[in-house]
């Protein structure tokens, strides 16, 4: 098999590399579209954009953490895969609530476990530095039970149950 020169050319049909040169631009343009999507979804501006975040986003806009975006906290960061996978089932979650069960739309948001495991995760990961300077003497497991109201401090759209600490036990993370 000689690949020198212009003998290539005649191995390959052109039907062979004109398929080859529509997979490369249709991977290239999926890859954009993909890319431009999450960047996209990622935003507060996006996550506000159901009626039920509305107000959680005004809050968040005054808060210190208003410069992140909101799957910065509210979606794992150990792995692209962990992160897509979680985003897309919350997405989904999300997709059936504003659409088809727009009446079962609870007035106080929660957490669930997994959602907890991962807040907690994320606000060790960002604050692991100052950590190390607390004494732990009187600290409770999970930083949500003290610190409930970071980012989203302000009491506008959260009626006194939601302040009030949840059952969810969530281990500690171990660096």
């Amino acid at each position: 098999m000689n690949w020198k020169g212009d003998k290539w050319r005649e191995r390959i049909s052109k039907k062979t590399l004109l398929i080859l040169l529509i997979g490369v631009f249709a991977g290239i343009a999926a890859f954009s579209v993909t890319a431009t999507t999450l960047q996209a979804t990622d935003t507060a501006e996006f996550c506000s954009g159901c009626h039920v975040m509305g107000t959680v986003h005004e809050s968040f806009k005054e808060s210190n953490h208003a410069h992140l975006k909101c799957n910065d906290c509210h979606a794992p960061r150990d792995s692209t895969v962990s992160k897509m996978t979680f985003k897309a089932r919350a997405g989904l979650g999300h997709i059936y609530m504003n659409t088809l069960g727009s009446e079962d739309i609870p007035d106080v948001l929660h957490a669930t476990a997994e959602s907890e495991e991962v807040l907690q995760r994320n606000c060790v990961s960002c604050h692991e530095p100052s950590l190390r300077n607390i004494d732990f003497k009187n600290a409770k497991d999970n930083c949500m039970d003290c610190h409930r109201q970071v980012p989203h401090g302000n009491r506008i759209y959260k009626p006194d149950e939601w302040h009030q600490p949840q059952s969810v036990e969530v281990p500690p993370t171990t660096q």
